[in-house]
């Protein structure tokens, strides 16, 4: 099997990126697993919390991210509980009293933004009266899960900012803060109860939507629709459930990036009643592979009451920029059906640092060998953290397996040449790629 390409995400021309958590492209494993990344938790954490008097109850947060890069500004959209119970000032003995809903809960979406991802301002937006006052940033009340994203496909200008959320409905805007009227969603049986949320899926030519369904021996599933105008749905189908009815799978946000699409896949333990968010990956957006299952790509606190203790939601959808992921997400600092203050947070990754290969035995090398590549002569480059005294040896193989050049790296690199010992001169190529003490994620054709 010879691979084509994945895309690039990157100003360079004519980048092929390959990820190495994307099977397709593996031939052989020795000694090595796929392992998440590691995040880091920023400093300035919580970066808003619930200080509105409308901002009764984060809840799940439902936070949509994008960096506008026409503006130059960050943008979110978040949907807090407007009307229900606060937990501010509680009591550990109060908070460990049962949490009721009121009869009237109610939800609604805000917006705030941002020029550096750090500082976040609510503004004012005169659209929405709450308690007899249009001074809030409330955007719309009523809708609850609401996914809201840019749409870069769409020609119609009026349609730019696409949302869908429960019921299911959808709805369109010029500008993502006045809304057309709701149209609602035909032939999809689902209450859609969670953070909804859709994209243009490149490689299918059509919208993918991802809502989420319930079966009695899975619990909570994750479920996919499509449609090519975002009006007309297909109807659901169950793409991904927990592996026991105890880790169910609460929402998942998807986004397309270097050739896969990606989902933050929330965990939400029914027996500790705290969730996580993992990692997973699709070649299709229909089926779904988990990656390093049971090992959080963004893990709860450890400490008691801290911002993200019981619940860490991520939000729609990654901003990648100046060289790292920003990873946006709700966090709460008690137990899901609890009473809990919630926050916003922001968790980074290296570039391309979703996830890597990584020894089994430390004793012994590890090693991947990639299915065959098409080669015109590219320069290789790869990316991978290194551990003192860590090494990578990666080595250039022809269709009948023998060495055409070595390479060895012995200190972390992002999209650096590898300097091969001698001209490649193969029409396709294999990489052997041997690690000790290292991490790798990916390798580029440029």
């Amino acid at each position: 099997m010879i691979l084509t390409s994945g895309s690039c995400q990157s100003n360079k021309s004519e980048i092929s990126k390959y990820l190495l958590l994307d099977s397709r492209i593996i031939k052989e494993v020795t000694n090595a697993k796929l392992e998440v990344g590691t995040v880091v938790k920023h400093k300035a954490n919580p970066l808003f919390e619930e200080e509105k008097d409308w901002e009764m109850r984060f809840d799940n947060l439902y936070g949509n991210v994008i960096f506008d890069e026409k503006e130059k500004i960050y943008k979110c959209w978040y949907s807090p509980f407007i009307v229900d119970s606060a937990s501010h000032g509680m009591t550990m003995e109060q908070r460990n009293k049962k949490y009721k809903p009121p009869k009237n809960r109610e939800m609604g979406i805000c917006y705030a933004r941002s020029k550096d991802g750090i500082k976040w301002d609510k503004p004012d937006l005169g659209l929405v009266e709450y308690n007899g006052s249009k001074q809030n940033n409330i955007v719309w009340r009523g809708p609850h899960g609401a996914g809201i994203f840019k749409d870069l496909h769409e020609k119609d200008a009026s349609k730019r900012y696409k949302i869908i959320f429960k019921g299911l409905a959808v709805s369109f805007s010029a500008d993502g803060i006045h809304w057309d009227e709701k149209t609602k969603v035909n032939g999809v049986d689902v209450a859609g109860d969670t953070h909804n949320n859709a994209l243009w899926a490149p490689t299918l030519n059509k919208y993918v939507g991802i809502t989420r369904t319930w079966d009695k021996e899975f619990g909570r599933e994750v479920a996919r629709i499509e449609s090519d105008d975002f009006v007309n749905w297909t109807k659901e189908e169950v793409v991904m459930h927990g592996t026991e009815k105890d880790l169910q799978t609460y929402a998942m946000p998807v986004f397309y990036y270097g050739g896969v699409y990606l989902g933050l896949v929330a965990i939400h333990q029914q027996s500790s009643d705290r969730v996580w968010t993992e990692l997973t990956w699709s070649p299709d957006t229909k089926t779904w592979y988990r990656i390093d299952a049971g090992n959080p790509l963004i893990p709860c606190s450890t400490k008691e009451l801290d911002y993200d203790y019981g619940c860490v939601y991520p939000c729609a959808y990654p901003v990648f920029k100046d060289g790292e992921i920003q990873l946006y997400y709700g966090g709460s600092d008690w137990l899901h059906f609890g009473w809990r203050n919630g926050s916003f947070a922001l968790a980074t990754l290296r570039q391309d640092g979703f996830a890597g290969y990584v020894q089994l035995d430390k004793n012994n090398i590890g090693s991947i060998v990639t299915k065959s590549i098409p080669y015109k002569g590219e320069t290789i480059s790869l990316t991978a953290d290194l551990e003192d005294g860590g090494f990578v040896n990666a080595y250039a193989l022809n269709d009948e397996g023998e060495i055409i050049g070595i390479a060895k790296i012995n200190k972390t690199v992002t999209d650096v040449e590898l300097k091969f010992d001698t001209s490649i001169k193969s029409d396709n190529i294999q990489l052997k790629i041997e690690f000790s003490r290292a991490k790798v994620y990916a390798f580029y054709l440029q």
